[in-house]
């Protein structure tokens, strides 16, 4: 007799749109990831649909609207009686794992990080520091190495690192996708490592040939303008890298590909200068592919880096920071050049984009970086071993998790006393 497929719950923060943002295309190979074994998926989310979502029902992805403080979840979780129910982002497991935990409780609860969000914020919080200790300074490289100590240091103290970290342990398996993320996990904030799975962008490593060096032109900066490092990106080139480029280069081109491009991004369009604000590119990969050299000059973030890998997949050489590069690469040189500072990133950008032998060098470095980190056939596999490893092991993996159970215990009954009372109110308005 054959066993009844695997049922997935995803509770996403948002409806994935995977040509907006890294996240949405992490979120879009995990769920391939899932269809690649037979398993029944429900997406859910209580978000508005954005215009660029993926067609999940095309893939066979049920979709289900929910919303929040509202038992009528309650009824739907316990109706479709999940396996595996996988949060995206912290705050879903707030607002959901409660209901999940009650109503099914023996499904696996899969955490989907996307990156640690408060390290993201606690970089955020001393790049502006920085800015307004030093507002003429262009030197950020006491951003870019702080020691693990120093993150957590930074970190320890804030709501949103407990909330963030709370979450991870109340779950039974959070997925990271860098792996300095797991090490500020468990050396600093000692965490479990049983409690983490490496999940890196899972992808294809391309096999058919780069478009040449001849056949490229100009600079190419990528990225949802809503993300935060990608409009200080923005900003930093437009008033500090991109003019010591065009003195060196003075008929380059910058072209600025984002999704949600707000009136202050438009506002910076300037083709005398060779700063053009594109908008949305209908394919990321194609305008990619058209590019010489792309731009990542982030001066703060956490995760790994989506158009970092999308521009290995095109043969694209990149120019980034070590915040750019951070739990990208590995101990072989990287696909392009890291540095520090703006005339630093200038200097490398004009260079790389005039030796054609380093570039093409550069351009094979991704293709072989690909191949040994990201490859979907690798750890696509591994997600679902580890997923039903645990499983099959559910009831000593929770004991050995005692600080989960406790926060569990605690956290759930305020949250849900807490979502019972707005639901009430709510029904009487």
């Amino acid at each position: 007799m054959n066993q009844p497929a695997t049922k997935v719950l995803v509770i996403g923060y948002v409806w994935p749109e995977p040509r907006s943002s890294a996240a949405g295309g992490h979120m879009m190979q995990i769920l391939e990831s899932f269809l690649t074994q037979g398993w029944d998926i429900t997406f859910s989310s209580p978000a508005t649909i954005g215009e660029h979502k993926a067609d999940l029902p095309a893939l066979g992805i049920a979709e289900r609207a929910i919303e929040l403080n509202n038992s009528s979840f309650d009824d739907f979780v316990r109706e479709l009686a999940p396996d595996i129910v996988l949060f995206d982002r912290f705050m879903m497991e707030e607002q959901f794992g409660w209901r999940v935990e009650q109503c099914c409780p023996d499904a696996l609860r899969v955490l989907e990080t996307s990156d640690l969000q408060s390290l993201r914020d606690a970089r955020h919080q001393r790049f502006k520091e920085q800015v307004k200790a030093n507002p003429d300074s262009d030197d950020f490289s006491a951003l870019f190495a702080p020691a693990l100590e120093d993150e957590f240091q930074r970190m320890a103290d804030t709501d949103l690192a407990k909330r963030e970290i709370a979450a991870i342990y109340r779950c039974d398996i959070s997925l990271m996708i860098s792996d300095v993320e797991i090490r500020l996990l468990t050396e600093q904030f000692k965490v479990p490592a049983a409690l983490l799975h490496w999940c890196p962008l899972m992808l294809q490593p391309p096999t058919d040939a780069f478009a040449p060096f001849e056949d490229r032109a100009h600079f190419l900066s990528i990225g949802n303008f809503r993300h935060a490092p990608n409009w200080d990106a923005v900003l930093w080139m437009k008033h500090s890298l991109w003019p010591l480029i065009r003195q060196q280069l003075p008929g380059a081109q910058l072209h600025i590909y984002g999704a949600y491009t707000p009136p202050k991004a438009t506002a910076l369009h300037n083709p005398a200068q060779g700063f053009h604000v594109m908008n949305w590119a209908e394919d990321a990969l194609q305008v990619m592919t058209a590019a010489r050299i792309c731009l990542a000059p982030l001066r703060f973030g956490a995760g790994i880096k989506g158009k970092l890998v999308d521009a290995m997949l095109c043969g694209t050489p990149t120019v980034t920071t070590p915040i750019g590069a951070e739990a990208m690469g590995d101990d072989q040189p990287w696909p392009g050049v890291v540095a520090q500072d703006a005339p630093a990133l200038a200097a490398a950008a004009v260079a790389l984009y005039q030796n054609r032998e380093r570039w093409t060098q550069a351009q094979e470095q991704g293709r072989q970086l690909l191949a040994r980190r990201y490859d979907q056939d690798v750890h696509g596999p591994a997600l679902v071993e580890c997923l039903e490893r645990c499983r099959s092991n559910l009831a000593a993996h929770r004991r050995d998790n005692f600080t989960g159970s406790m926060l569990r215990h605690h956290a759930h009954k305020s949250t849900q006393y807490m979502s019972q009372w707005i639901e009430a109110k709510n029904r009487t308005l």
